[in-house]
């Protein structure tokens, strides 16, 4: 029996598959674009092309996260909590706190004897996910890669609003003065990252492991060790980890 999971997030979605043996087989992203539906339909696709068929007795799909329930071919919807802790555990280890920064919020999750003990969320302001750094790198007029290698040159630039708009009109400002870009860069980044080190540093403590899209962002990652205190660790399939615990959940249904 394989198990394939489907987490269709608020910008990206993805699809992973565990065999029969229990290792990750396949992955897989896409844009969600304007509709959850049609995202879920291009899993499929994605899905039947590398070989795996949605409806095949040997196959069980669980969905997960923001789209979840625009999902036809999920056998069940589970929650994206459930999900990334169980994927975390799968990809890092049975104990520690689990920092997920998705496009429109950001999860903590402590991990204890490989189960989900308590969580947080902030999903009421942008400010602090995936999303605030895609907008103020537009504003830049670069790609959120770029900002992260120029925020590694730049000097540490304050930019203290907790609201998304008001920020946005900090950096204009900054542009406006003549700020060198780079150290708006590393203000911006600073000022995410300080935003998820403190509801990560409410949790269990370290261990620390970062899911999500923001995983392949090197910068980050050395930035939210070092204000954690403790180095975080992760991986690229940890992209993955509210898909891959979504398989793992359907595996769990036969």
């Amino acid at each position: 029996m394989i198990g394939i999971g489907v987490d269709i997030g608020s910008t990206a979605a993805k699809a992973a598959v565990v065999d029969g043996e229990g290792s990750v087989a396949w992955t897989c992203v896409q844009p969600t674009g304007f509709s959850s539906v049609d995202a879920a339909d291009r899993l499929r696709e994605a899905l039947a092309a590398a070989g795996f068929d949605v409806a095949s007795d040997s196959a069980r799909v669980v969905a997960t996260g923001y789209g979840r329930v625009a999902v036809p071919y999920a056998h069940k919807v589970v929650t994206e909590i459930t999900c990334h802790g169980a994927g975390a555990v799968r990809l890092f280890g049975d104990r520690g706190t689990v920092i997920d920064v998705g496009g429109q919020d950001t999860k903590v999750i402590q991990l204890k004897n490989g189960r989900v003990a308590k969580f947080a969320m902030n999903d009421k302001c942008a400010a602090g996910t995936g999303r605030f750094l895609e907008i103020m790198a537009d504003r830049l007029g670069i790609s959120q890669q770029q900002m992260a290698d120029l925020a590694r040159s730049g000097e540490p630039t304050k930019i203290s609003s907790m609201c998304t708009v008001f920020a946005e009109s900090e950096v204009i400002s900054l542009i406006g003065r003549g700020e060198p870009r780079e150290n708006i860069a590393r203000g911006v980044i600073d000022s995410v990252v300080s935003r998820v080190a403190t509801m990560a540093g409410q949790a269990a403590g370290a261990p620390y492991y970062l899911t999500g899209d923001l995983c392949e962002n090197a910068f980050v990652v050395e930035r939210l060790g070092e204000l954690l205190g403790s180095p975080v660790t992760t991986s690229p399939q940890a992209r993955f980890a509210g898909a891959i615990g979504a398989a793992i959940r359907a595996q769990a249904l036969d």
